[in-house]
């Protein structure tokens, strides 16, 4: 073989070479990625009345969301994260380190309370460099990283002031901004706007929306409001009797609710049934005509601003679904009244208070509800 036969042979099983080394590189990559972020199954058990059993990854960068009603767990798992719950089973990994027996404070891990602790005694400066203080920073070196964040939260001005001098919203961004400071890989939030008014509340969800979007590291969010869920999360898990029934981005949530729980979060009606095409047979129910044309178990929802009202029956409605209802109760929202109804179907209707007015609305009036089979939205259960 000639030299230059051989450099050529040789190029070649270089260049093939090469795309394979990147290949091999790329996977590499990926696996070490899979060892970043969380990864948890989260077991508790409270005696024989309450098991919690969640099982929560996300990657750097990700904001998860816990949803659900009162006593369904998102706080049990939001402690048990925090290593202030101990796990009954399961695992608790982040950044592909074992934390189920770490003590909480040896956790890289920030935690913002509903009610935030922030220590009375202390100014906020001092308030923020208790956590660097607590990991071994010198007072001046804790101080001035006290001092960057809390100018980056636009309160430095406020660096001196105590707790009691700071309004709702400050007290939640110094709380952030302790938790911060320790630059945790997991931050956790309990309830962070409930405290809040709703004016106030506005203005704070934006600015944590902006802190969260330069967050590096993973971040679990405890919610019980759908919009702070909605605004801050990039995903949702939805837990009810200690385990999750849904979860997904946000915006697939809210369109394909799957508990009442989900529905009324989102302010949907939500039926499940078995379809025939265009036609659905509910469940214990009267069936209903939906513009998806699909078989088997199914799901229906329809928002209540899709539901039209009548005191009597109408002609020549363009609307395929019709139901004799009784009005069970009347709420008014500004300038909007929620009907809430029962009889052939139970449902929500949203109509403005002149529409109510003008339809004489009370509990116990007889009305007909109507609603449009290009408004409902079918998909599989």
């Amino acid at each position: 073989m000639s030299d230059t036969t051989g450099n050529k042979h040789k190029a070649e099983e270089k260049a093939g070479a090469e795309p394979e080394a990147e290949v091999m590189a790329e996977a590499a990559a990926d696996a070490a990625a899979l060892d970043d972020g969380l990864d948890a199954r989260l077991v508790v058990e409270h005696g024989a009345s309450f098991r919690l059993d969640v099982t929560l990854t996300a990657r750097p960068g990700d904001v998860v969301a816990l949803l659900g009603p009162n006593g369904a767990g998102k706080t049990t798992a939001l402690r048990a994260l925090a290593g202030l719950v101990p796990l009954t089973a399961g695992h608790l990994r982040l950044d592909a380190v074992e934390l189920d027996r770490t003590p909480p404070e040896e956790r890289p891990i920030g935690v913002v309370f509903q009610d935030y602790l922030l220590f009375p005694h202390l100014s906020a400066l001092d308030n923020v460099a208790f956590g660097p203080r607590c990991h071994g920073a010198g007072k001046a070196a804790a101080r001035a990283e006290a001092a960057e964040w809390l100018a980056r939260m636009d309160l430095a001005a406020y660096a001196s002031a105590r707790p009691r001098r700071l309004s709702g919203g400050q007290a939640q961004r110094v709380a952030l901004a302790r938790a911060l400071a320790v630059r945790p890989r997991l931050l956790l939030l309990d309830e962070p706007l409930a405290a809040l008014d709703a004016r106030t509340r506005l203005d704070v969800r934006a600015r944590l929306r902006r802190h969260l979007a330069d967050f590096a590291a993973v971040a679990v969010l405890v919610t019980h409001d759908p919009l702070d869920a909605m605004v801050l999360a990039d995903h949702l898990v939805a837990i009810e009797d200690g385990r999750v029934v849904q979860q997904g981005a946000p915006t697939d949530v809210a369109r394909h609710p799957r508990t009442d729980y989900i529905a009324r979060l989102v302010g949907l009606n939500l039926y499940r049934g078995r379809a025939r095409g265009h036609t659905v047979d509910l469940d214990g129910g009267p069936a209903i005509t939906v513009a998806d044309d699909l078989a088997g178990p199914v799901c229906v929802a329809f928002p209540p601003s899709a539901v039209t009202l009548h005191r009597d029956r109408p002609t020549g409605s363009s609307a395929r679904n019709l139901w004799r209802c009784a009005v069970a109760g009347l709420e008014t929202h500004a300038d909007q009244v929620r009907a809430e109804l029962t009889g052939e179907l139970d449902l929500a209707a949203d109509l403005t208070t002149t529409a109510a007015a003008e339809l004489d609305l009370h509990p116990g009036a007889t009305v007909w509800a109507a609603v449009k089979a290009t408004q409902t939205h079918a998909y599989p259960a």
